[in-house]
C-alpha cells in the first residue's frame, strides 16, 4: 500500500516528506471546510435566488410587477406617473425611476421615506400605483443582504470576507489531494472500498468547481469591506480606481439601481477630481425639462433601453439618463440633462473608466451571471448547485469515517513549512495580499502551537500531532 492510500485510509505509516504534505494538506482542508462549508452555502444559496430574481419577483409579485396592456392604449408620459407616485406617497423623496422591461410590467419608481426605501410601481397605461415594497424585505433583497454581510453589517462583512480567504485554502488544497491521491481513489474504487464512490465524485466534482470559486472569490474581492476599501485607496493614491467616477451618478442608489447598472455601487469615489455635472437655475425661463425629456435625450445618444432616470436631488442637481447595459458592461453610459433647459451636461461611459474600473465590471458581470447571456447564466447556476454538493458530500464523508472516541477525526499532520520552502513561498505571498488570511492564519498556528499541543484533552480531541 502506498503511502497515499494509508493516509486516505487513516492507517499507520513511515514518515515521509510527501506523506507529511499529503497529511498537512488533507488537514488543512478539513478545517478549512468546517470554516467556510456554513458561509458557501449560504452564498451559494443566496446567489442562486439574485440569479433568479427577475423569474422569481414578478411571480411572488405579480399584482404589482406585472400589468395588461389594454389594446390600442398608449402607455402615459412618464412624467404623468411620476405625479401619481407623489401624490401616492407625498411626503416621500423620489430617487429615480426605471422604465419597464417589458410591455407586461410596471414602471418603478424608487423612493427614500421615513421608513426606508420603497419601491413603488406604476401601471404605465392607466398611470395609476399598483402598490409599493419595501426592497430589503421581498426574497431577493433578503438574499442580497445576506449574501454580502449576512445581515450583520461590518461584521457580517468581514466574516464572509474570512470565508472566502480559506475558501482559497480550501481549493488549493483540494487540488492537491486530488491530484495526488488519484490512484489510491481509483484502487480503492476498484475494490469496493466503502466511501470509495463518493469520495471520487466530491474529488472530480470539486476539480471542476474549484477554478469557479477561485474566480468568484477575486472578482468579488472589490465588494468587501476590508479588502476593496484598501485596495480601492491605494488605487485612488496610483491615480487609478477600482470603480467608474461619474461623480453626476448616484453614489448611494436604492434597490431599482441594480448591481448591473453603471456607478451603482456603494463605494468612495477615487479621485474626486472630475467636475460634477449640475443645471443651471438662471435657465429657470427656458423650457423645464422632466423625466420624458431626460428618456428622449438618452434615445438620441443612443442609451439603450430600459433606461433608468436618477431624478434631481435639489435645484442644481440633474437628471442622469443610465443606459441599459445588463448583459455588456462595455455598453454602460450615463447622459446627463439639465433639469431646466433640456441640454447635455456631460456624458460618462465604460471607454472614460480607470482600466481597474473595466476589469472589475466586467468581472462582476461574469460573478453575477449575465456577461455571456445564457451561458454564463446556467453555469452559475450549475456552479452554485455543485457548491451545495460538494458542502453536503464532504461532511457526509467525515460522518462516515469519524471515530467513536472523543475527537472530530481530523487527519494528523503539521504543515512542514520549514521543511518546504517553496510551501512557505506559496503562503506569505497571499497571506501578504490577504491580510484577513494572514492575521487568521497566526492566530490558528499560534493556537494550534500554544494551546491545542499543551493541553492533552484538546490535542486528543483535534488530533494534534506534539
Amino acid at each position: 500500500m502506498t503511502s497515499v492510500e494509508q493516509a486516505e485510509t487513516g492507517q499507520a505509516q513511515p514518515r515521509s516528506r510527501g506523506t507529511g504534505l499529503f497529511r498537512a494538506f488533507w488537514r488543512w482542508h478539513f478545517y478549512a471546510s468546517f470554516l467556510v462549508i456554513p458561509v458557501v452555502v449560504l452564498l451559494a444559496t443566496t446567489g442562486l435566488i439574485y440569479l433568479f430574481r427577475f423569474q422569481i419577483e414578478p411571480l411572488l409579485h405579480a399584482d404589482v410587477m406585472k400589468v395588461e396592456q389594454p389594446a390600442g392604449l398608449r402607455a402615459q408620459p412618464y412624467s404623468a406617473q411620476l405625479d401619481a407616485v407623489r401624490q401616492y406617497l407625498p411626503d416621500a423623496t423620489v430617487v429615480s425611476m426605471t422604465e419597464p422591461s417589458g410591455p407586461d410590467r410596471s414602471t418603478v419608481f424608487s423612493v427614500d421615506t421615513q421608513a426606508g426605501p420603497r419601491d413603488v410601481f406604476v401601471d404605465p397605461y392607466e398611470g395609476t400605483v399598483l402598490g409599493a415594497l419595501n426592497p430589503d424585505t421581498t426574497l431577493s433583497g433578503g438574499a442580497i443582504l445576506l449574501h454580502g454581510e449576512l445581515m450583520m453589517g461590518r461584521v457580517g462583512d468581514f466574516v464572509i470576507e474570512v470565508a472566502a480567504c480559506w475558501a482559497i485554502v480550501m481549493a488549493l488544497t483540494g487540488y492537491y489531494l486530488f491530484f495526488r491521491g488519484r490512484v489510491a481513489r481509483a484502487r480503492r474504487r476498484a475494490a469496493g472500498a466503502a466511501g470509495a464512490v463518493l469520495r471520487s465524485r466530491h474529488g472530480r466534482t470539486g476539480a471542476v468547481l474549484g477554478v469557479g470559486l477561485l474566480f468568484l472569490i477575486v472578482s468579488g474581492l472589490p465588494w468587501t469591506g476590508f479588502w476593496g476599501e484598501r485596495a480601492q485607496q491605494i488605487a485612488s493614491s496610483q491615480g487609478s480606481s477600482l470603480w467608474s467616477e461619474d461623480h453626476g451618478a448616484l453614489s448611494d442608489p436604492t434597490s431599482t439601481l441594480d448591481e448591473s447598472l453603471p456607478h451603482s455601487h456603494n463605494v468612495p469615489w477615487g479621485l474626486g477630481e472630475n467636475e460634477v455635472p449640475s443645471s443651471d437655475p438662471s435657465e429657470k425661463g427656458r423650457s423645464t425639462a422632466d423625466v420624458d425629456t431626460a428618456i428622449a435625450v438618452g434615445q438620441r445618444h443612443g442609451l439603450r433601453h430600459p433606461m433608468t432616470i436618477a431624478l434631481p436631488a435639489d435645484d442644481a442637481g440633474v437628471y442622469s439618463a443610465i443606459g441599459y447595459a445588463f448583459q455588456d458592461p462595455g455598453q454602460e453610459r450615463t447622459v446627463h440633462v439639465d433639469q431646466y433647459g433640456g441640454r447635455v451636461v456631460s456624458t460618462y461611459g465604460y471607454s472614460d473608466y480607470p482600466a481597474l474600473a473595466k476589469v472589475v465590471a466586467q468581472g462582476i458581470a461574469l460573478h453575477e451571471g449575465r456577461r455571456l447571456g445564457l451561458v454564463n447564466f446556467w453555469a452559475t447556476a450549475l456552479f452554485c448547485a455543485g457548491v451545495v454538493f460538494m458542502s453536503v458530500t464532504g461532511p457526509l464523508m467525515w460522518w462516515r469515517r469519524r471515530p467513536t472516541g472523543p475527537a472530530v477525526g481530523a487527519p494528523r499532520g503539521r504543515l512542514p513549512l520549514r521543511a518546504t520552502p517553496a510551501l512557505a513561498v506559496l503562503v506569505a505571498p497571499l497571506a501578504v495580499f490577504l491580510p484577513l488570511f494572514g492575521i487568521t492564519l497566526a492566530v490558528v498556528l499560534l493556537l494550534d502551537r500554544f494551546v491545542l499541543r499543551r493541553v492533552p484533552t484538546l490535542r486528543a480531541w483535534f488530533n494534534v500531532t506534539p
